[in-house]
């Protein structure tokens, strides 16, 4: 059922002998703008303070799309601390479409750009909230501990990555549950590994060449879409921070989730 609000001078329930706070705890609803609105999934987020550093390949063993090494400007934002669950997407689609269904703390997959789109959409409407994807730059600049010459999340030493993320040496085929490895600096776990996790841009070769200084989106336009950060597939040299991969925004398969972002306020 259902129980509305009214803005008037202040919000109130239409049963003024219950508490609102107790209210909303008993029918789980979140009130925004004086609209009853059904309450979404907790998405735990980290706030990334912006700054400038240096994007690309700055250890100079990448593929030729992350260069040139060039210097770009993210501002505040929040990103996921983790990746977006099988609960979570359960929450706000209604079904879980993911192969590896083993629980709700496992990140979801199998889902598309366009999936993603339409979560965000539906979780925006439910909470009031700005949710989005991170781009190409606020998502490198957040798995490199906030632009750190960082080689995988939370590390450049090949011999520790294992303590960092779930790749092929150590995911035995398969996802895992959020928060078991090391988080990076910044507290976010699985930048690299688990799953890759699809971003805003489009996807441009080239880019790199003629990227802007303050808060790069990626081209204007193109066919594909932008992923980041490798899987429990792929082996090393695939979780690299810089690395960059692109597919289709229809595609979908085991190895593609998310994070969400969102405004700094």
């Amino acid at each position: 059922m259902w129980l509305c609000y009214e803005r008037r001078d202040e919000m109130k329930p239409k049963n003024p002998t219950i508490g609102m706070a107790v209210l909303v705890a008993v029918v789980g609803l979140v009130i925004h703008g004086g609209i009853c609105l059904a309450a979404g999934p907790e998405i735990e987020m980290v706030l990334v303070k912006g700054g400038c550093f240096q994007m690309g390949d700055t250890f100079g063993d990448g593929a030729t799309d992350e260069k040139p090494v060039h210097e770009v400007c993210v501002d505040d934002f929040h990103i996921g601390k983790y990746e977006v669950t099988q609960a979570q997407w359960e929450a706000v689609m209604g079904a879980n479409p993911s192969e590896f269904k083993k629980g709700g703390e496992y990140p979801v997959e199998f889902v598309s750009w366009n999936d993603v789109q339409d979560f965000i959409g539906k979780l925006n409407a439910m909470t009031g909230r700005r949710y989005r994807l991170p781009t190409e730059a606020e998502w490198e600049y957040a798995a490199r501990s906030g632009g750190k010459k960082e080689k995988y999340a939370g590390t450049s030493d090949e011999g520790s990555l294992g303590g960092f993320a779930w790749y092929d040496s150590n995911s035995r085929s398969a996802t895992h549950p959020f928060g078991l490895k090391t988080a990076n600096s910044l507290g976010i776990y699985d930048m690299s590994g688990n799953v890759w996790e699809w971003v805003q841009d489009w996807y441009g070769e080239y880019y790199y060449k003629n990227s802007p200084r303050e808060n790069p989106q990626g081209p204007s336009r193109g066919d594909k879409k932008v992923f980041r950060g490798g899987s429990w597939k792929y082996y090393e040299w695939y979780v690299r921070t810089p690395y960059r991969d692109r597919n289709e925004p229809t595609f979908r398969d085991s190895l593609h989730g998310f994070r969400l972002a969102a405004p700094s306020r």
